[in-house]
């Protein structure tokens, strides 16, 4: 990108806080270097002369400190001298650059005015770019700066560069580096600023077109003050080899004079204002670019998913790592990397997940991962699981983050993303905008074409497990098909004890909440009632959905006072709530969930008991008697009196529903449904299972430190 110039009067003026021109000197200055700008059009790759120029520099200025610190740092430093297109390119310039470095000598050696001698310069690079400009002078400086520390380091072991050294009094000024060192660190100083302004000056040229252009504001204010930059940095170069030139020609003068210094230090704090401003807008065009190229690769990305493919490689390589110079996969379990090759023509189910992975998903995850596993013959063990840690590319990775991924990944069996930060910003936003992550995992199933089979299976696997291979929405359909509002639904995978009960017919009351004293009330009534009506009866305590603590204490109240039959394990309470969750969510990600279907309406009564207070479900057998509010369940077994008549007539379970209902159509108990942000897809509208009227939302703020929530990376 070759930088055009402004006309001079937009120009801008650096900021300075003692410059070494008035304003109107300043102007002038401008007025004459823009004169002697002619750029006849000539393309010059001037990148490779400028990596030679900064490795001669480089090591010249390393070689300093060896001798005043008289020690060697030690530094790798690239090859850059070694770019095939380096040799032609110097060759071209030479003659330029010889020039140039005369000219400095014979202005520094006749005691001429520094600014003449920069105006000079600028008239013998005339035809060339501004960044072409700057980079020929500092070769020019190069030359001899590089040649006055070759010379230094090798003089005492080569003869010739002995010979050399001599005529140019080093072994002298070697033997002074203690008066020295205070030009020595000033010359550096200004060095070290020069190649700063410069590595900024060159990057502007090597900005992508196809992504910005000289409209853009960052980039336009920067091309404004390149002309500015590129005087100050060459009049630098001017000041530097002064230095050199007259210390070897100073005989035993060693001290720095007041006004050397304050040239030195004064070009040097200019040129870091210089570099700074120039630095923020380099830096405004490298996002600019970053954002042009991230909307492009979004887009792609979308559009991939569009096409028809052979296999899922084109499809894993845009989500996972494009290039073919690391294996971007960690086995879980081999605790080898491989590459994307284990997943070709496969079904893959992408786990994604932020690191705030809450232990009782992923060890759930794990035990039906495992359990598909053991079954290798079967059609469910045919899939591959990824992880996919999400996290803001914004936030600088600290240790922290890394060992709370290493230490999910050192437990999943599955395959996992080498580390975080080979997915790119725009997979990131594609994973949430289109697959509507929002920090709560979700399970993205591709197809072996690497075509989405299912948006999110995560809820097929909390509610059927391996057994919803190969996991597509027609499945999930099919599945749902198949169920009904049972027992076995409700506690399957969960408790084997509470499906024994089933298949004997007893009764069963499945009941939650965490007020204590309405558990003692409910367990004590409901057992008296059982034990007048003469049917078998048997408790579970379901605990609550959230709140966890508070189940805690029930929970231990419950065993202690010997209430009912509980679980002891919270992650059997957390696994009974995340399905019931799971039912709904599946519902209203196939579009169904306010269908006129009575197993869902049933569902969505459970989770608003469960945020309203306690609640209890009356089974016969398999069978779901009556789903009541804790306010008109315990009421109906308190009035027993009132419909023990109907015991012997209609049987227990119908004489108990029919009462039951009389008191629910009197109180009829108010729903409230809340769905987390992370939880992703969420609903426009919800209609009331209760009077299947469309539900008022609102927004609400909940305090969940009883959660044990972990401590957030994101």
């Amino acid at each position: 990108m070759a930088l055009r110039t402004l006309p001079s009067s937009t120009l801008p003026p650096m900021r300075s806080d003692r410059s070494m021109l008035t304003m109107s000197d300043d102007n002038v200055m401008l007025k004459q270097i823009q004169s002697t700008h002619a750029p006849d059009g000539r393309e010059v790759d001037i990148k490779p002369l400028f990596n030679l120029v900064e490795d001669i520099l480089d090591r010249a200025t390393q070689h300093v400190d060896t001798v005043f610190l008289g020690s060697q740092a030690k530094k790798e430093i690239e090859e850059k001298a070694h770019q095939a297109n380096l040799v032609a390119s110097v060759d071209s310039l030479t003659f330029i650059i010889d020039r140039i470095s005369c000219e400095i000598s014979y202005k520094a050696l006749g005691g001429s005015d520094a600014h003449q001698t920069t105006l000079a310069i600028f008239n013998l690079v005339s035809e060339f770019s501004w960044d072409a400009k700057l980079v020929l002078a500092l070769a020019a400086f190069a030359l001899n700066y590089g040649e006055f520390w070759l010379l230094a380091q090798i003089y005492s072991t080569n003869q010739l560069a002995k010979s050399m050294a001599i005529l140019r009094q080093l072994p002298s000024i070697l033997e002074n580096t203690g008066p020295l060192r205070p030009k020595f660190d000033a010359l550096n100083n200004l060095i070290r600023a020069i190649m700063d302004v410069t590595r900024c000056v060159v990057a502007f040229n090597d900005l992508p077109q196809a992504y910005i252009t000289q409209d853009v504001q960052a980039l336009s204010t920067a091309i404004a003050h390149v002309p500015t930059a590129v005087y100050w940095t060459i009049r630098s170069v001017v000041a530097a080899a002064a230095q050199i030139t007259t210390l070897t020609t100073m005989s035993h003068e060693f001290s720095i004079s007041t006004t050397e210094a304050w040239e030195l230090s004064t070009l040097a704090h200019k040129l870091k204002n210089i570099h700074e401003l120039l630095k923020k807008q380099l830096d405004l065009c490298y996002q600019f670019i970053d954002e042009k190229r991230n909307v492009e690769s979004y887009q792609m990305l979308k559009n991939l998913f569009e096409m028809i493919h052979i296999d899922n490689m084109k499809v894993l390589r845009a989500l996972i790592y494009a290039k073919d110079d690391l294996l971007p996969l960690f086995d879980g379990s081999t605790k080898k990397r491989v590459g994307l090759d284990v997943l070709r023509r496969k079904n893959v189910l992408l786990l994604i997940s932020s690191l705030d992975f809450s232990q009782d998903e992923l060890q759930i995850l794990i035990q039906i991962y495992n359990d598909s596993r053991l079954h290798s013959t079967r059609q469910e063990s045919q899939y591959e699981m990824v992880w996919i840690p999400v996290v803001d590319r914004s936030i600088q990775w600290v240790d922290r983050m890394q060992v709370a991924f290493e230490s999910l990944q050192a437990t999943m069996p599955w395959h996992t993303v080498h580390h975080p930060t080979l997915i790119e910003k725009h997979v990131t936003r594609f994973i949430r905008e289109v697959w509507h992550f929002r920090n709560k995992p979700i399970l993205v199933v591709l197809d072996p074409q690497g075509k989405v089979a299912c948006p999110n299976a995560i809820h097929m696997m909390w509610i059927w497990g391996s057994s919803a291979f190969p996991f597509t929405t027609l499945r999930e359909e099919m599945l749902w098909r198949e169920e009904a509002w049972r027992l076995e639904l409700l506690a399957d995978g969960i408790d084997p004890m509470i499906l024994n009960w089933a298949k004997d017919g007893k009764y069963i009351f499945l009941y939650g909440g965490d007020d204590v004293e309405w558990v003692r009330k409910f367990t004590t009534t409901a057992k008296n009632v059982a034990l007048a009506a003469r049917v078998p009866l048997e408790m579970a305590y379901v605990g609550k959905g959230s709140k966890k603590e508070l189940v805690r204490r029930a929970t231990a109240t419950i065993t202690v006072e010997k209430l009912s039959y509980c679980w002891q394990d919270p992650t059997m309470v957390w696994f009974f709530w995340t399905r019931l969750e799971s039912m709904l969510f599946s519902k209203i990600q196939l579009g169904k969930a306010d269908d006129q279907d009575p197993m869902m309406q049933e569902i969505k009564k459970v989770l608003s008991y469960d945020k309203e207070g306690s609640w209890a479900i009356l089974c016969k057998g398999s069978n779901v008697v009556v789903n009541g509010h804790g306010t008109t369940v315990l009421p109906a077994l308190l009035e027993y009196d009132l419909w023990k008549e109907q015991v012997a007539i209609k049987g227990f379970d119908i004489a108990f529903r029919d009462h039951h209902g009389k008191l629910h159509d009197i109180a009829h108990p108010c729903c409230r449904f809340e769905f987390p942000m992370a939880a992703g897809r969420i609903p426009e509208g919800m209609k009331c299972p209760e009077c299947n009227r469309m539900m008022e939302k609102h927004i609400t703020f909940i305090c969940c430190h009883d959660d044990g929530i972990a401590g957030k990376f994101l």
